[in-house]
């Protein structure tokens, strides 16, 4: 009995573990500054855009190595 007990503990405390996950309102602010984005500088990522497009003859995908060449 005293097992359930300690298993049902045990899976409450990791159950709510997972309720402080997500971003506060305060918190949004500092997400939203520009050295906190993925794509720091909009201007470098237009020309790694258009680079890759001249080089591949394809649009988007800049995160994946390789290419339809097959010169990877």
């Amino acid at each position: 009995m005293w097992k359930r007990s300690v298993v049902l503990a045990v899976l409450s405390v990791i159950a709510t573990g997972c309720g402080s996950l997500g971003v506060r309102p305060w918190e949004r602010g500092v997400l939203a500054r520009s050295d906190m984005q993925l794509d720091g500088s909009p201007l470098d990522a237009a020309i790694d855009d258009h680079l890759y497009f001249s080089k591949e003859a394809s649009s988007g995908g800049r995160s994946f190595a390789g290419g339809g060449c097959g010169c990877n």
